[in-house]
């Protein structure tokens, strides 16, 4: 484990390598789960505020799910999360591009129509923040559904905090991404495979 400051990262966010292949994945992160992505309380507020501008890039039945559960919900662990499409099926926020799963919410951000991209969490996955009293953690999901992004990330030499960057400093700043990037660099074998750590000033 890494630690800056009060945030503790997985070694696995500088060492392994990622980059989401939606040609191959479909957009499975969209498709499949046992709970929907989580909400803040401000990212619960501006989904209700913005709901009437993101319905029509939805289909009919994310449309029903909403209508009856709300713009949001609450999940076994009685967290706030997005709505799912029958039982363990994909976001109600989901639409279909030719056969790819998509954000229905990015899609309104896309065209210009709302301020909001998307959930943080869905923006940072596979990564996972989780804050506790004293610190704050992130962690690398290694789930079966993002093999074509591992299999990517290997080919093009991309780490999972490289390809993640804007998430990253959406969630944590821009400072803590620099020393998280120092950090990278200082801790890299003397010679790396794939590209190595980069750092942006």
């Amino acid at each position: 484990m890494l630690r800056i400051k009060d945030i503790i990262f997985s070694l696995d966010i500088l060492e392994k390598k990622f980059k989401c292949d939606l040609v191959r994945c479909l957009g499975s992160c969209c498709r499949y789960g046992d709970a929907g992505a989580p909400l803040d309380d401000n990212e619960v507020r501006i989904l209700e505020e913005n709901w009437s501008i993101i319905k029509p890039y939805l289909r009919p039945e994310g449309i029903r799910v909403i209508n009856e559960k709300g713009t949001s919900t609450t999940d076994f662990e009685n967290e706030r999360v997005t709505p799912l499409i029958g039982n363990n099926e994909e976001c109600a926020y989901t639409m279909i591009e030719g056969n790819v799963y998509m954000c229905g919410i990015e899609k309104a951000w896309t065209d210009g129509m709302i301020s909001f991209r998307k959930p943080l969490s869905c923006h940072l996955f596979p990564l996972r923040i989780k804050k506790y009293r004293d610190f704050t953690a992130v962690n690398y999901q290694q789930l079966s559904i993002c093999y074509p992004g591992r299999e990517c990330g290997d080919r093009e030499g991309i780490t999972l905090y490289e390809y993640l960057k804007e998430p990253l400093i959406r969630a944590l700043g821009e400072e803590m991404y620099k020393d998280l990037c120092i950090a990278a660099i200082e801790l890299a074998p003397p010679n790396p495979p794939g590209r190595g750590a980069k750092m942006e000033s």
